[in-house]
Parts: structure tokens; C-alpha cells; sequence
């Protein structure tokens, strides 16, 4: 079999990385295990600037995490500009165990308009963006073991020539992004809620380099020059826990959806 095997992801906190590495080196092993894997992280904004295009020969794992039940729109014009031209892909997306509602079937959707196969996809579970006890530490030695059944069954179904495209969950027309409520119940935007920076802040740039949108000041680290799509980057990874939220309701939503959704879902596979 003489296909390219590529992983393309947007991947702030590591976790759709995870899963879509994991999926695609287990592709690559059935494949050839000599067989060089071509990554495209597209989470920092400059690779976003690069046009990309495949063929018939690739075939492209290509994940992204679920923001509010769909698929960022923050990456919306980016994902429609990649060209597939016949290239099979494997659509993935990877959610804080509340629910991935529409991702998935936009994802899929966003790939076929761009001349993509789809011929497997997966929803796939990850620590949310918000939380460090929510899904903790996934995706776990579990979730692994089912990527590498996952992996090896695309394999056998690219092997057979089977290139039909497949059927996802989700609605259509898409649900609208999903907002969280306040104690009376009424629907909140928490979209330009910002980080703060306590004293503990050391100025070691760290969470310049890893803020998707480039929107962290590098001069003044506590300021922000573009939006907060919060993606959870500056927080995690901050070796100085200096970054936090302080917002009254996205505190509030933090605190529900750990609450109510701390039963552990698994993956949803489609093949």
C-alpha cells in the first residue's frame, strides 16, 4: 500500500494530539513501520497562514477539540481552506465529557465539502479545557488501547478498498453552541471572559508560546491583544499556577459541569 499518513491537529492542551499521533502511528505501523508521518499542528496562528493541500495518495488523520458542543469557529475559515482532492480522511474530535453534541458531523461535513473521503471517524474524550479533576489526566491507557483497535481497523478497511463514506452521530441543521446558565437559570456568554495574572507570575513567556490565538501580550504578560477562546493553554501550562479565571458564571459552569458530568464516558467510533 503506498499512502502518505498524516496527522493534522489543533491541540492546545496536548490531548487531541494524543489521540490523533496515537491513531495515526498505529496506521503507520500496519502500513510500514519505516514509514514517515507528516504532522501539521496547526494550534499556533502562524501555521494557520499556510495554505495545505493533499492527494489521492494521503491519508489524513485530522482532529480537532470541541468548543461548545461544534467545532471552534475560531477555525472554521482555516479548515475550509485545506484541500483534500480525493484524500481519505479520518475525522476526530475530542470532548471535556459533557458531550460532543455537533462536532463531529460538522467536522465530517467541513472535510467532505473539501473533497475529502471520510471513511472513519471518532469522538474521543480528553481532560476538559476548563478542569484539571473533569476527565483528568485523559486520555488514558484505555482510551489508548481503543485507538490502536480503532487504528487497526481503519487499516483493514483501506486495505479491503473500502472507501465508502461513513454516517456520524449529530444534527442537522447544527445545534447552537451550547451555553451554560446562571443560579436563576438564564443562558450566560462567557465568551469574553478573560484570564487573570496573580503574583506569582515569573515573566517566563511561557504562556505567550502557547496561547492558540497569540493573544497574550509579550511585553505585558497580564494583558491580552486579541480574544480568549478558553482553551484552558496559559492555565495548564503555567509551571507557576499564575493564570486563573475569576468570572462569576464561568466559575459557576466550571463547578456544574464537573459535578454533573463526572461519570466517565468512552469513546464513539464510526467505521
Amino acid at each position: 500500500m503506498n499512502k502518505k499518513i498524516n496527522a493534522m491537529y489543533f491541540s492546545p492542551t496536548g490531548t487531541t494530539k494524543k489521540i490523533v499521533s496515537g491513531i495515526a502511528e498505529k496506521i503507520s505501523e500496519n502500513i510500514d513501520r519505516g514509514k514517515t508521518i507528516n504532522t501539521i499542528d496547526f494550534t499556533l496562528p502562524g501555521v494557520r497562514k499556510e495554505p495545505v493541500a493533499f492527494t489521492g495518495d494521503d491519508i489524513v488523520v485530522m482532529g480537532v477539540p470541541v468548543y461548545a458542543g461544534r467545532v471552534p469557529n475560531v477555525l472554521l475559515n482555516y479548515l475550509s481552506s485545506v484541500t483534500g482532492n480525493g484524500a481519505c480522511a479520518i475525522a476526530t474530535v475530542v470532548y471535556g465529557n459533557r458531550n460532543y453534541d455537533d462536532a463531529l458531523v460538522e467536522l465530517k461535513d467541513i472535510l467532505e465539502l473539501n473533497g475529502f473521503k471520510v471513511i472513519a471517524g471518532g469522538a474521543f474524550i480528553g481532560e476538559h479545557s476548563f478542569s484539571k479533576t473533569l476527565a483528568k489526566d485523559r486520555p488514558d491507557q484505555k482510551d489508548m488501547n481503543m485507538v490502536n483497535d480503532f487504528a487497526s481497523q481503519i487499516y483493514a478497511k483501506i486495505n479491503s478498498n473500502n472507501l465508502e463514506s461513513i454516517t456520524v452521530k449529530g444534527n442537522k441543521p447544527y445545534r447552537k453552541y451550547y451555553m451554560p446558565k446562571n443560579k436563576e437559570g438564564v443562558p450566560v456568554d462567557i465568551r469574553k471572559v478573560t484570564p487573570k495574572t496573580n503574583e506569582h507570575c515569573t515573566d517566563c513567556k511561557l504562556c505567550v508560546e502557547v496561547c492558540p490565538m497569540g493573544s497574550i501580550d509579550y511585553e505585558d504578560t497580564s494583558q491580552l491583544n486579541g480574544i480568549c477562546i478558553k482553551c484552558g493553554a496559559c492555565i495548564k501550562t503555567c509551571p507557576n499556577q499564575a493564570k486563573y479565571y475569576d468570572d462569576e458564571n464561568y466559575l459557576r459552569h466550571k463547578y456544574e459541569l464537573e459535578i454533573e458530568f463526572a461519570d466517565r464516558k468512552e469513546p464513539e467510533l464510526f467505521l
